[in-house]
């Protein structure tokens, strides 16, 4: 979706900021933010989260931004559905960017095998989803499983979390997480 990019580029303008200077503020190479503002990269979750801390705006505002950008619809299809993550090992699929006063991020995961999310994290939300395809090892807490095809997990995100797919093929999840905090 090529809003992101003019989207990004018309915040850091708005804010009388360089590339150079968003770079030095965000930790992000001012190369990848150049890329990004030209849609010939797509951000992983957290580079584009550290570019708007330092823009002074947060994923939600952010994408809340582009809803005046695109015209509201009941309906999307496949293309219509964002990519915030990083395809090639932990893709999230953003289902209703552009609607109107959005309270629930719903993502379609494919992790690749043996991707992972990192050190554990949280954040203020509940979380859902199912499992639909491969194996995915979900900690949250002290507590660990692994969920195959049709099991699934509902918690609060303020506690910390994990997800690491321990599956040969890719694994899918379709979550559902709100409010949409991150």
């Amino acid at each position: 979706m090529s809003q992101i990019g003019e989207h990004l580029r018309e915040l850091r303008r708005r804010r009388h900021l360089g590339i150079r200077e968003l770079a030095a503020r965000s930790g992000i190479s001012h190369s990848t933010i150049s890329l990004i503002e030209r849609d010939r990269i797509s951000p992983s979750v957290d580079t584009l989260s550290a570019i708007l801390d330092a823009l002074g705006t947060t994923l939600t505002g952010f994408f809340s931004g582009l809803t005046s950008l695109v015209p509201s619809s009941p309906f999307y299809t496949a293309r219509d559905c964002i990519e915030i993550g990083n395809y090639d090992s932990i893709s999230y699929r953003m289902l209703g960017v552009n609607f109107p006063n959005r309270t629930i991020l719903m993502l379609h995961e494919t992790y690749a095998p043996g991707a992972d999310t990192g050190e554990a994290f949280s954040h203020q939300a509940q979380e859902a989803g199912f499992v639909m395809s491969g194996a995915v090892e979900i900690t949250v807490g002290d507590e660990r499983r692994v969920l195959k095809p049709g099991d699934g997990y509902y918690f609060d995100s303020r506690a910390p979390h994990r997800f690491r797919s321990v599956s040969d093929e890719p694994s899918q999840i379709i979550s559902a997480v709100t409010p949409p905090t991150y």
